[in-house]
């Protein structure tokens, strides 16, 4: 197998036709994509309309390029949408496509590999909980079968995208009996992101199951995973889940690796992920290795403690423009002046994603020719 990696600008949640033309171009086969992420230009909140807006387009659009039904679009791929393009954030979308490759993997060398994997949708009372997170720790288990990644160690990234709480949900709850885990919608997508979050790390051997309860959730933040992005939303009841790596049993030009930044303003951890993937990092990276960068991969999350480095920031206190919203632009900015472009998948909400202020980083970069 060889895993394609497409970075794709979008003029907006609609824009479909980028991809359509790549697809009539024949540098793209729609019938083998598997997820696509995207950048989107809401608010990335819980009213955020842009994240169901992209999915429900691009399940239409395949749908018209495949000859299949909408439904089966649904199941066969994942659509992840993180919502806010703060500052200056290109949106764009990240198409990733398996193909059979008839060229055998390299002995000793490992190339870009992917699983994807569903959780069953939850109930109300179920997110943010204990549920929530053993769920998503099966299916991440599940995705690396299907990636042929068998060592925790080659998972670089593990994309999540999960469910939040409405008001209508709520009220069905306590209906039905049950309390949740918030009352409050836009908390209800930070305990959904934990939850999650935990669950890759329950997966990828980074905490053990006998830390772990309903009560640390969102309150025990010294429990995080180095390689879970998760971003939630309101357009689905199950979480879905990308994981990326690298596996003896792919093929390609293409390799991924992650490092974790401890704070908003970590370019050295940043520099450590180029480095790992095979690119010099630079301010920019030069302009030889640019073409070879194909997606730069982020967490955003205002630091609790307020302040950065013994800086007081001021993220925390505004109450005009949500913290997520200012940690998007703040990381994406300083990632920005590394890689020398603003097209970067920068996500809010890092709650046990990294430590507090902080979050991990992926690159997926194109290895340098043998004969370069």
């Amino acid at each position: 197998m060889q895993a394609r990696v497409h970075r794709i600008p979008a003029a907006g949640p609609d824009d479909f036709a980028p991809i359509a033309a790549r697809a009539a171009a024949g540098a793209l086969r729609p019938e083998r994509v598997v997820a696509v992420l995207g950048k989107t230009e809401g608010n990335g909140c819980v009213n955020d309309f842009s994240r169901g807006f992209a999915t429900g387009v691009l399940k239409a659009g395949f749908a018209s390029l495949t000859g299949l039904p909408q439904e089966e679009i649904a199941h066969r791929m994942l659509f992840v949408m993180s919502g806010g393009t703060e500052g200056g954030l290109s949106p764009h979308w990240l198409v990733f496509e398996v193909a059979d490759d008839s060229a055998p993997p390299q002995p000793g060398r490992k190339a870009l590999a992917l699983g994807i994997a569903r959780t069953r949708a939850f109930a109300a009372h179920e997110v943010g909980r204990m549920p929530q997170v053993r769920a998503t720790a099966t299916a991440v288990r599940a995705a690396m079968a299907e990636a042929g990644i068998s060592d925790a160690a080659d998972v670089h990234y593990v994309q999540v995208k999960c469910p939040l709480l409405t008001r209508a949900r709520i009220e069905q709850a306590y209906a039905d009996g049950h309390s949740v885990a918030t009352e409050e919608t836009y908390a209800s997508m930070g305990a959904s992101r934990g939850a999650s979050a935990l669950g890759v790390a329950l997966a990828l051997g980074e905490v053990a199951e006998e830390a772990l309860s309903d009560r640390v959730i969102c309150r025990e933040h010294a429990l995080f995973s180095r390689r879970a992005s998760a971003s939630a939303g309101v357009e689905l009841l199950e979480n879905q889940i990308l994981v990326v790596g690298n596996s003896e049993s792919w093929s390609g030009d293409l390799v991924v690796a992650h490092d974790l930044m401890e704070d908003a303003i970590d370019a050295a951890a940043f520099a450590r992920a180029l480095t790992a993937a095979g690119i010099a990092p630079g301010l920019p990276i030069a302009a030889a290795d640019s073409g070879r960068l194909v997606a730069v991969l982020a967490k955003a999350e205002a630091a609790r403690g307020g302040s950065i480095r013994g800086a007081r920031h001021t993220m925390l206190d505004d109450s005009d423009i949500q913290a997520s919203r200012h940690a998007r632009a703040l990381v994406g900015g300083a990632l920005a002046a590394v890689a020398g472009t603003t097209v970067l998948f920068v996500s809010g909400g890092a709650e046990h994603q990294g430590p507090d202020g902080g979050g991990p980083v992926a690159v997926i970069a194109r290895r340098v020719a043998a004969s370069d």
